[in-house]
């Protein structure tokens, strides 16, 4: 997982900024963020370049939660949401969302189009790929891969539109509404933007 934290004031380049954040929520989602991503999310800049920004109000309630909770809340509340044994209170997975099951067509599919970029999953990862931090850190790779043949926006657009964009808002809508969601509810409501952001992007490219 990238260890870069995005801070708006600072991504001047768009697609370096679309990487960061793609990285930032694959560690966010992934596990318990460890001190030193909390230490500079809480330290992070929270005035967009661009006053009025569609992110910069979500990115502040981020940040400001963050700073408001202190690291052993954050891991309680990531155990209490998406741990635990057996069923957890709120899936992180796509085929969850997508079929009601885990391990299903989705699944599949996702696979089959992994291949073809040449990517799979390190047997070291215990999650399955259609883990949401699993797609989000493919996303950072299809815009930051020093492959131009796989690192292009015709194939950021097909990942997106096939594996998150059917499935993101709904598990953000799910975080959201678990009354013990604090910091990753604050999480969702900068996801679902910034998710909102690339579909209005990718839409502009048909």
């Amino acid at each position: 997982m990238s260890s870069e934290t995005f801070t708006p004031s600072s991504a001047l380049d768009e697609e370096t900024a679309r990487a960061e954040i793609y990285g930032l929520l694959a560690q966010l989602y992934y596990a318990p963020p460890p001190p030193e991503l909390m230490g500079a999310l809480r330290v992070a800049a929270t005035e967009a370049p661009a006053a009025g920004g569609f992110l910069e109000e979500p990115w502040r309630a981020l940040v400001g939660v963050a700073r408001a909770m202190d690291d052993a809340q954050v891991k309680g509340e990531y155990d209490a949401l998406f741990g635990g044994v057996g069923k957890p209170e709120v899936y992180l997975f796509g085929s969850h969302y997508l079929s009601g099951f885990l391990n299903e067509r989705p699944l599949a599919q996702l696979r089959d189009d992994l291949a073809g970029l040449g990517l799979a999953r390190d047997e070291a990862m215990p999650e399955t790929e259609d883990h949401i931090a699993y797609l989000c850190e493919v996303m950072r790779y299809l815009i930051a891969g020093d492959d131009v043949a796989v690192a292009n926006l015709a194939r950021q657009q097909e990942f997106f539109s096939r594996h998150l964009q059917p499935w993101g808002l709904q598990l953000c809508d799910a975080i959201a509404a678990h009354p013990r969601a604090r910091f990753y509810a604050a999480l969702a409501g900068f996801t679902r933007a910034f998710l909102s952001v690339e579909q209005q992007g990718f839409d502009m490219l048909d």
